[in-house]
């Protein structure tokens, strides 16, 4: 463990130094494939990076963070495009802090139209987000505690619900926590990661409004918006946006397979990429169509939703399952090793 946190130290070094060439690079060179050849090499670097880890839960966000986030955000910068290059006088910390950190700037921040000596009250959907962050992360505690003693006795059904639990619930409380320690540290107005997954009303709801919305939106700037223009004018107007919707969630496939990759060393089998988010992206894109031939006519809200989550839990339990659970194991012993190594480390200094 001593070795592996050495290691990730050490490729975090050589991911910030990377960026602030980057930084560099885009005070002296113009935007376009000029740019993008010297920006190019940290986006090889990017990718291969996350090899040099061994600890699923490290090089599966180091892989999402850098690999994934990362390189497409300076691939907009490398055409003058997305978040990097959304204000010419960003400083090179807020700069670091917006490539590195899985987060995303609120375009339009609310004015307080109120001054440091007369600051606003205290916000109650504040303390209803920590409220929420409390019950989450005591239910992903119990989620990891029971997985991990008493994986052998769980049903497989029941198995799916934890595991799928607990990923989401890991998921969104790490990119929350990165994120409120970036705003709370750059002073950073900074939109949500995810957004009541449970009010999901269909698939378009939840992929574009309310899952990953870090993800989504780089993917909308960086893959869906280009696709468009393209397939328009190609296709014309009628059918650019279903195409660019598939593309779209072809793309994000095709990172998930690197993503997995990356933390288990799992070959690449198309499970994820041609059968789940393409699967998802047919059907997102199916479903825009029937919303365009069906514009008054809507299922009542119970129904939608039973019938969204419904979906996702089928598609999710037949084709993106298997392959976690493939190397759930290894996530669950890495957590008697991680428990380990802060016992002895406790010991060492005295605190038990």
């Amino acid at each position: 463990m001593e070795v592996e946190l050495r290691n990730f130290m050490i490729l975090w070094l050589i991911v910030l130094l990377s960026l602030c060439y980057c930084y560099a690079i885009g005070k002296k060179i113009s935007k376009g494939i000029k740019r993008i050849l010297f920006v190019l090499p940290v986006i090889v670097l990017f990718v291969y990076l996350p090899l040099n880890l061994y600890s699923v839960h490290l090089s599966f966000f180091t892989s999402f963070i850098v690999s994934f986030i990362g390189n497409l955000k300076l691939l907009l910068f490398a055409f003058g495009e997305g978040p990097l290059s959304s204000d010419p006088s960003m400083s090179l910390a807020v700069f670091l802090a917006v490539a590195s950190l899985p987060i995303q700037l609120r375009k339009n921040p609310p004015l307080n139209g109120q001054n440091k000596d007369h600051p606003s009250p205290e916000n109650p959907k504040n303390s209803s987000t920590i409220l929420k962050c409390a019950i989450k992360g005591t239910l992903l505690a119990i989620l990891i505690y029971i997985n991990t003693n008493y994986w052998e006795y769980i049903h497989p059904k029941m198995l799916l619900c934890f595991v799928s639990l607990h990923s989401y619930l890991l998921l969104e409380m790490t990119l929350t926590v990165i994120s409120a320690l970036a705003g709370a540290l750059f002073g950073l107005e900074l939109e949500p990661t995810f957004s009541e997954l449970h009010l999901s009303t269909s698939l378009q709801n939840f992929w574009g409004r309310r899952w990953n919305l870090v993800a989504t939106n780089i993917l909308h700037l960086s893959v869906y918006q280009p696709a468009k223009k393209m397939f328009t004018r190609v296709l014309g107007c009628q059918w650019a946006t279903s195409y660019a919707v598939v593309a779209t969630f072809l793309v994000s496939g095709l990172f998930h397979e690197l993503m997995f990759y990356h933390s288990m060393r799992m070959k690449p089998t198309g499970e994820l990429t041609l059968c789940y988010f393409l699967l998802q992206g047919i059907s997102v894109a199916v479903e825009i169509e029937l919303k365009k031939m069906f514009k008054r006519w809507r299922f009542p809200r119970s129904i939608s939703l039973l019938l969204t989550f419904g979906f996702l839990m089928v598609t999710t339990a037949w084709l993106l399952f298997p392959p976690i659970k493939k190397a759930y194991v290894s996530v669950l012993d890495e957590y008697e090793a991680i428990l380990a190594f802060f016992t002895n480390a406790m010991l060492c200094f005295g605190f038990v």
